[in-house]
């Protein structure tokens, strides 16, 4: 792996992404023809939007991108509040999926069938709505596993290889807890996040299922895996993570946990803690994620994993002129150029090309063994919130689940069963 060195040029970007932004949200660009606004969140860590605006004003003299930043955990609420009172920035960041057809529905979202997108781009198939595009993709995260080779070479196990099922992942757990208590390690295998997606987003990507099915049933075998490596000692316990508050950049970074399914944005924020001494030195990589049978597993073949892209959309407000102007921005966003300046941040863009991977890996501090890259380049994505105006309630339906099987307090039978109920009587 690179030493994290010149990591801390995405440190810098960020640092960019306080220029000319608004801090609180509010006005669009109104009538200046040449100047577009842009909304986003956490415009100090999260240099993206800056770096998009910056190479959409280097390829278009005289135009200038303002960023209007949103409290993050409110950004759609806030948004839509904005749009609804008529003072929405042009240009619309969709930073969850399940939230389109909010959007869309009321009418606050330009039709942008017409932007030309590159051949092989991900994540175009979620903002399209009865054949009607409503926003273009930049970026397409896919969940992978994060793997420490300094704990695995303690443990004395064998790294990932590719070929990895779910049962070699519950066999590796195992003799990684036995090679840490031969070694004195201080470890626990496993670190799994809090979220439902950590165990509901792979259960439906690898069983062909979706949430709008109303059928939960295929998540049984995941949940009870997942209980399995909980009362073994071979993963953090859920009550453990959500009453401790653990984070899962400080639970890999510091080393607690060898193992840890993760999204691929992980990368820019470990490359970048590895720079500044918030995480530890040591060796790491990624593999794909564990497989639900060997089909799809090795090198040769596609693993199935799960990951929403995030994409533009343009208030349906603006004028005719602005709608070109924020049209060409979308197009930018999606295009080769602008997938190679967010690699080289460590974002993972919707569109993968060889020069995209390239400029991935070329960033310091990245891991640059073979399996890392194909990891990241070579996967089928599978978006773990479908379009749909009932989305957002289903997914807080099973959140319950969730939180009811890992947390112990009911059984995955009877809160699959309710769940079901749910969303029969409540969604309809």
């Amino acid at each position: 792996m690179k030493r994290t060195t010149l990591a801390i040029a995405g440190v810098a970007v960020a640092a960019l992404a306080l220029t000319g932004c608004s801090g609180s949200g509010g006005t669009a660009s109104g009538g200046d023809a040449d100047t577009l606004t842009v909304s986003g969140w956490s415009l100090s860590s999260t240099p993206e939007f800056q770096l998009l605006a910056d190479g959409f004003e280097a390829q278009h003299d005289g135009v200038t991108v303002k960023l209007v930043e949103y409290d993050p955990t409110d950004y759609n609420t806030l948004v839509t509040a904005d749009l609804a009172a008529g003072k929405g920035p042009d240009v619309i960041t969709q930073k969850e999926v399940k939230y389109l057809p909010t959007f869309q529905e009321g009418g606050q979202l330009l039709d942008v069938s017409d932007v030309k997108l590159p051949d092989g781009i991900s994540g175009t198939d979620s903002y399209t709505v009865d054949g009607t595009v409503y926003a273009t993709p930049y970026r397409q995260d896919s969940w992978v596993l994060y793997y420490n080779k300094d704990l695995f070479e303690q443990a004395g196990v064998d790294q990932p290889d590719g070929s990895w099922t779910w049962d070699d992942y519950v066999a590796a757990a195992d003799a990684l807890k036995a090679g840490f208590e031969d070694a004195g390690v201080d470890a626990t295998p496993i670190y799994q996040h809090g979220w439902q997606s950590t165990v509901q987003g792979f259960a439906a990507a690898q069983t062909d299922s979706s949430v709008l099915d109303g059928d939960y049933g295929y998540l049984t075998e995941y949940y009870e895996r997942v209980l399995e490596l909980q009362s073994n000692g071979d993963q953090v316990p859920f009550n453990t993570v959500t009453a401790n508050k653990l984070t899962y950049q400080g639970e890999f970074g510091k080393q607690s946990a060898a193992l840890m399914p993760m999204g691929s944005w992980f990368t820019a924020t470990l490359v970048a803690q590895q720079a500044s001494g918030e995480a530890d030195d040591f060796e790491w990589g990624i593999a794909p994620i564990p497989q639900a049978d060997a089909s799809t597993t090795g090198t040769d073949a596609t693993p199935v994993t799960f990951g929403d892209p995030t994409g533009f959309g343009v208030n349906a407000n603006v004028s005719d002129e602005k709608a070109d102007l924020a049209k060409d921005f979308l197009e930018y966003a999606a295009s080769e150029d602008a997938a190679k300046a967010l690699a080289g941040i460590g974002i993972t863009p919707a569109l993968l090309t060889d020069a995209v991977t390239k400029a991935y890996f070329d960033v310091e501090g990245t891991p640059q063994d073979e399996l890392s890259e194909f990891a990241f380049s070579t996967h089928d994505t599978f978006p773990e919130n479908p379009t749909s105006p009932d989305t957002a309630a289903i997914q807080n339906i099973l959140n319950d689940l969730h939180s009811a099987v890992l947390s112990g307090s009911q059984d995955i039978d009877s809160a699959i069963a309710d769940a079901e109920d749910r969303v029969a009587n409540e969604i309809g």
